[in-house]
C-alpha cells in the first residue's frame, strides 16, 4: 500500500503545472530593427536585388567586350574574343530582363490571388 502512495504522490508531482516567470514580450521584432514586412515583401526584394547585381554585371561585361574589341587594333583573334564576349554578356542580359519580366508578372499576379 505504500508502494501505491508513493507511486500516486510521484505520479500527481509530474502532472502538476509548475509557474513561470516570464514577461510578455510585444513589438520584439521593432525592438532588434527587424522591420516588420512580411515574407513575400522581402522575397521580392531579395529576388529584385540579385537581378539587378546581375544586370549591372551583364552591362559591365559588355563595356569590357566593347573594350577589348576597340583596343584589338586589328587582331583577328582578339575581335573574335571581344565578338564572344558581347554575345554572350547580351544574350545574359537578355535572359535577366526576361526573368525580371516574368518575376514581375508572377509577383502581379500572386498579389491579385484570393
Amino acid at each position: 500500500m505504500k508502494k501505491i502512495v508513493g507511486s500516486l504522490a510521484a505520479l500527481s508531482t509530474l502532472l502538476v503545472a509548475k509557474s513561470a516567470y516570464a514577461l510578455s514580450v510585444t513589438g520584439f521584432g521593432e525592438t532588434l530593427d527587424l522591420g516588420s514586412a512580411d515574407l513575400q515583401a522581402t522575397v521580392i526584394a531579395i529576388i529584385q536585388w540579385i537581378l539587378g547585381l546581375l544586370g549591372l554585371i551583364a552591362v559591365i561585361m559588355i563595356l569590357i567586350g566593347g573594350f577589348k574589341w576597340m583596343t584589338a587594333g586589328g587582331n583577328e583573334e582578339k575581335i573574335e574574343s571581344a565578338k564572344k564576349l558581347l554575345t554572350a554578356a547580351i544574350i545574359g542580359l537578355v535572359i535577366i530582363l526576361l526573368a525580371w519580366a516574368i518575376v514581375i508578372f508572377a509577383i502581379g499576379v500572386l498579389s491579385n490571388a484570393t
